[in-house]
């Protein structure tokens, strides 16, 4: 029997189970479906200030109290839903990011609308197509690029918040826009 080939990975220092599933079955890999490109923005913009561990270890949490990511449902969120989310101890509690979750809601149906889905309108920005880098260590990958500035601008003047250009950046990484995984990752 043949020995298992030794699988390498983008060095982003220790992972668990949870970040190393994320690594290697969803970061850069395309999404264009407008409900994952959807959560992926709300939870990028949750993850301003932290870390993407922090974030992802609460991703079932958001999910359950942010109506499993349903964009219409919470482009509708009153006062109450704002006050049982800051109250819920499974997510990041910060009310400027409960806020602009609801307020990018709104944007982004107003995109769909717009361009007919939103990932019309995001992926118009690399011509539908990846853009595959080829960096050789994680400390040659960008902090943001000068795309994400772009975009960031662009989605500000729709009137989204928790979209600067890092944030932007990590989310086309997120929704694989953009292919960082290293040139010896296993999941280039």
């Amino acid at each position: 029997m043949k020995a298992k080939e030794e699988l390498t990975r983008c060095n982003w220092g220790p992972m668990d189970a949870t970040y190393q599933k994320y690594h290697d079955t969803e970061w850069g890999i395309p999404k264009k479906e407008d409900a994952i490109l959807f959560e992926m923005l709300l939870l990028e913009g949750a993850q301003a200030g932290l870390s993407w561990k922090i974030v992802l270890d609460r991703r079932e949490n958001y999910r359950k109290a942010f109506d499993n990511f349903d964009v219409k449902k919470i482009a509708n969120y009153q006062a109450e839903d704002v006050e049982r989310l800051r109250s819920d101890k499974g997510i990041i509690r910060n009310k400027l990011k409960i806020n602009s979750a609801i307020k990018n809601a709104k944007a982004f149906i107003q995109i769909q609308e717009e361009y007919g889905s939103f990932s019309s309108y995001i992926w118009s920005y690399v011509n539908q197509t990846p853009i595959i880098h080829h960096f050789k260590t994680n400390e040659e990958v960008p902090a943001t690029i000068p795309l994400a500035e772009t975009i960031s601008k662009d989605l500000k003047k729709r009137g989204m918040t928790f979209v600067g250009p890092i944030i932007i950046y990590s989310y086309m990484q997120a929704i694989g826009m953009v292919n960082d995984h290293i040139e010896s990752c296993s999941f280039k």
